[in-house]
């Protein structure tokens, strides 16, 4: 779904852009331009964006921001088995170590599954694990 709404962005940009080159104006670097001074969608109207989408979804816009997406984008590719290599380029963390934090969303789905999985995991085992 997303790469069939960037295939539709796309085209209604590029039609844009060269309604602007036939009245004059320079074509757009930018994949989200802008009439603004920098030319393209600023952080901030990003932010106010994803905030009014959420609350139009019905969902808590305080709990939805950019970050939460970025996070959400990287936990879901780790838990669905991305390497951790291929998460760092994609999310341009100069430092491996920034990425591994990612991983701590993991543990207890691990333990979980090595817990009601593993051949040698009983149910003492489970009991206690659960056990506060």
């Amino acid at each position: 779904p997303a790469r069939d709404a960037l295939v539709l962005w796309l085209a209604a940009r590029d039609a844009a852009e060269a309604a602007a080159a036939r009245a004059g104006k320079p074509r757009s670097t930018f994949l989200f331009p802008a009439r603004g001074r920098r030319g393209h969608m600023t952080r901030e109207r990003f932010f106010l964006l994803i905030k009014d989408l959420a609350r139009g979804a019905g969902l808590d816009a305080a709990k939805v921001s950019p970050h939460t997406l970025r996070h959400a984008f990287a936990t879901h590719l780790l838990a669905h088995g991305a390497d951790l290599r291929v998460i760092q380029t994609l999310l341009g963390h100069a430092s491996i170590a920034t990425t591994e934090i990612y991983t701590h969303v993991l543990d207890a789905r691990l333990r979980e599954l090595v817990l009601s999985k593993h051949p040698l995991a009983d149910e003492n085992t489970l009991l206690e694990e659960k056990a506060p």
